[in-house]
This record gives C-alpha cells, sequence and structure tokens, in this order.
C-alpha cells in the first residue's frame, strides 16, 4: 500500500521560512518524480515544483529563488524549502509520485495535503 505523507505546514508571517516534508512508502521511491503542487481557495490546483529521479528540479515561475525542492532516496522522503514567503504561497500543498514509463505501475500518487497560511 503507497502512502504519502506531508508535514511541516503551519501559520508563517510574510517573509518567514517554512520546511515540508513528504514521507513516502510502499513504492520504489528512487525511480519516481516527485512533486509539490498548491491549491488555495477557489483556484485550481497548480505546479510548485518537481525533482527527477535523477536530481533535477523544475521550479514554477512564481516561486523561483525563494522556494527549493529535493529529495533524500535513503528515507524516501522529498522536501520543500520555503523562503520570503508572500501571503499568495497560501494554499494546500500536496506531494504526488509519478512512476516513469517503463515501470510496472502506471499510477500518480498523491498526499493528503498539508495547510500552509501566510498572514500577519
Amino acid at each position: 500500500q503507497v502512502q504519502l505523507v506531508e508535514n511541516g505546514g503551519g501559520l508563517v508571517q510574510p517573509g518567514g521560512s517554512l520546511r515540508l516534508s513528504c514521507a513516502a512508502s510502499g513504492l520504489f521511491f528512487s525511480i519516481y518524480t516527485m512533486g509539490w503542487y498548491r491549491q488555495a481557495p477557489g483556484r485550481q490546483r497548480e505546479l510548485v515544483a518537481t525533482i527527477n529521479s535523477g536530481g533535477i528540479t523544475d521550479d514554477s515561475d512564481s516561486v523561483k529563488g525563494r522556494f527549493t525542492i529535493s529529495r533524500s532516496d535513503d528515507k524516501e522522503t522529498v522536501y520543500l524549502q520555503m523562503n520570503s514567503l508572500k501571503p499568495e504561497d497560501t494554499a494546500v500543498y500536496s506531494c504526488n509520485a509519478k512512476p516513469p514509463y517503463w515501470w510496472n505501475d502506471d499510477t500518480t500518487y498523491w498526499g493528503q495535503g498539508t495547510q500552509v497560511t501566510v498572514s500577519s
């Protein structure tokens, strides 16, 4: 049974920092592309950042220079370091795990999400 469990959300003031983590279990973690997405109230879910099995990252323009995605295959965990947070970063942040095309399981898995609120 695959599980993705996010932690690290909370309330932070503008300009502050948070570090989210997403611990995976039940899958061959090292081959998956891991991603962070967010959804604010009344808005569609949007991509924040991804990191593939080789450690190559891709960030959305809205978070470039402020957020950093990383992974530890040993710990089967993906992280999102968020600095210089803005009120518009307020959203539910979810991680996902996308398999390579050649894997025998083509399911993309999602965590339950963690709330991040940026407010003074």
